[in-house]
């Protein structure tokens, strides 16, 4: 049997590397094994750093938020938190671009944010009182009184959040 050899298809291949390893440093863009090599290792950074790149951008984000909520008169967690209060729900990305380029649209929602952190706060004062006295027995059993529809399912915080 005659001895075939790769020749065309074999250079493409190293040809096709080679030219992909355009502008590395030293031997790697010159000799095949050593680009080959740099290219899979080229291509494992780039999958890591696609999936870091995430978490860049996220804190980006937040620290341009944070700043913006600093010149509003509140910190970013504080912000964060009257924004699930609220019942808010705009993700960071939006946040951020907000605050960029139109700050007095992100000093109302600030303000929405506040708001609910100032009723949440005078409302466990108000109910902090009430929860140290009755069990939830008891609150079971005014939610009953009242006519409550599911009050045997709830728990003791959505009793009181009922029975207000």
């Amino acid at each position: 049997m005659t001895r075939v050899k790769g020749g065309t298809v074999t250079r493409a291949r190293r040809k096709k590397v080679l030219k992909q390893a355009k502008g590395y440093f030293g031997s790697k863009h010159r000799l095949y094994k050593s680009a080959q090599e740099q290219l899979f290792h080229s291509g494992d950074y780039s999958f890591q750093d696609r999936k870091k790149n995430k978490g860049n951008f996220r804190k980006l984000w937040i620290t341009r938020i944070n700043a913006a909520c600093r010149l509003n008169d509140i910190s970013y967690s504080k912000f964060i938190d009257g924004l699930n209060k609220a019942n808010i729900t705009v993700n960071r990305k939006m946040l951020s671009e907000l605050a960029i380029t139109s700050p007095e649209e992100f000093t109302k929602i600030v303000n929405i944010a506040k708001d609910a952190l100032n009723n949440k706060k005078e409302t466990k004062k108000e109910t902090s009182s009430v929860v140290s006295t009755l069990t939830v027995a008891e609150l079971k059993e005014l939610a009953k009184e009242k006519g409550i529809e599911n009050y045997t399912e709830m728990k003791k915080t959505e009793l009181l959040e009922a029975l207000k």
